[in-house]
């Protein structure tokens, strides 16, 4: 009876915990967001100057608004484990990158990765355009007589010699006037910045109707899918971390005893190659990986490689 408190604490502790992990994209994204907004803050404070000449407003807006995101694009791409999987040797091997001959499905693996890596980049745009600041410099550049026309419609010549001041307030123009053109800055940018929020939470409701509505399987397998693919990468990664150690361990007392390895078993190229690649889905066999779908095989091959040899640069061998 006394450690029913406590059977009760762990109890909530545990249905907290599994709470988080369910929700580890939501709370992924919610820190991501709030990096982004904190990232494009200390730009603005920071190191965003704009120059206010008509020579390089443009550009230097520009680069602020884009660079950032562009970077934020190519970091979502080398850190996706899906590319790697489908790109690693296809140079050797280029039917890797489109296996049984099926363009199509390569073309869907290609989109779904490349809109996982746009996650970070449109929100350091939504963020950055709602600020207002960077599009502002940019804008305030431009010679183009409709842009020019836009904003000092209505006013004096000086408008037009004195708009790449603005964003720096240091125009010879009255301070309404100045503040006048600074709020259409500011609203043209946040106008643009919700519309690309609409416009991506519109195509993501829609591409997330759409691979559901084309699913071959229920809603709670789909479900239990997800489950597994997430438990058996966790799986896999205490597995390679254990398997490393002992690899390790053998060959380092084989070197310092001086004496034969001891018979180690692993896995062979083959059996890596199977596992490695993108899994398809096929209605003849439940299987929800490519690894479940190599073990449940009875034709799969046992043997080891005698001496496994990986190539590296400069021609250096590890046997």
């Amino acid at each position: 009876v006394r450690d029913k408190p406590l059977v009760d604490t762990m109890d909530n502790f545990q249905t907290v915990l599994r709470f988080f992990m369910n929700q580890k994209a939501t709370i992924g994204y919610s820190f991501m967001a709030i990096l982004t907004i904190g990232g494009e803050r200390i730009f603005s404070m920071v190191s965003f100057q704009c120059p206010c000449n008509h020579d390089q407003n443009f550009a230097y807006g520009l680069t602020f608004l884009l660079g950032p995101g562009l970077v934020l694009l190519v970091l979502g791409l080398f850190f996706s484990s899906r590319l790697w999987r489908l790109y690693t040797g296809c140079c050797l091997n280029p039917i890797k990158l489109c296996p049984r001959g099926n363009c199509f499905g390569c073309l869907k693996v290609f989109v779904k990765i490349f809109s996982g890596a746009c996650v970070a980049p449109i929100m350091w745009l939504c963020v950055a355009l709602l600020n207002g600041t960077f599009y502002e410099c940019a804008v305030s550049g431009l010679d183009d007589n409709l842009v020019v026309d836009l904003f000092c419609k209505n006013k004096t010549l000086m408008c037009r010699e004195e708009l790449a001041r603005v964003p720096c307030s240091k125009s010879k123009l009255p301070s309404d006037e100045n503040m006048e053109l600074l709020l259409m800055f500011r609203a043209q940018s946040q106008i643009l910045g919700w519309c690309i929020i609409i416009i991506s939470a519109v195509l993501g409701l829609l591409g997330t109707c759409y691979t559901n509505c084309r699913s071959k399987v229920s809603y709670l397998q789909l479900t239990f899918w997800k489950r597994y693919v997430e438990k058996e990468k966790e799986q896999f990664d205490t597995f390679a971390m254990e398997y490393a150690s002992k690899l390790a361990e053998r060959n380092l007392k084989s070197f310092f005893e001086n004496r034969d390895p001891e018979i180690f078993p692993f896995p062979n190229h083959k059996a890596w190659e199977e596992i490695s690649a993108l899994y398809t889905f096929s209605k003849s066999e439940q299987c929800y990986s490519t690894l479940q779908r190599y073990v449940e095989r009875d034709d799969r091959d046992y043997s080891p490689e005698k001496r496994p040899v990986m190539e590296l640069e400069h021609g250096i061998e590890m046997g």
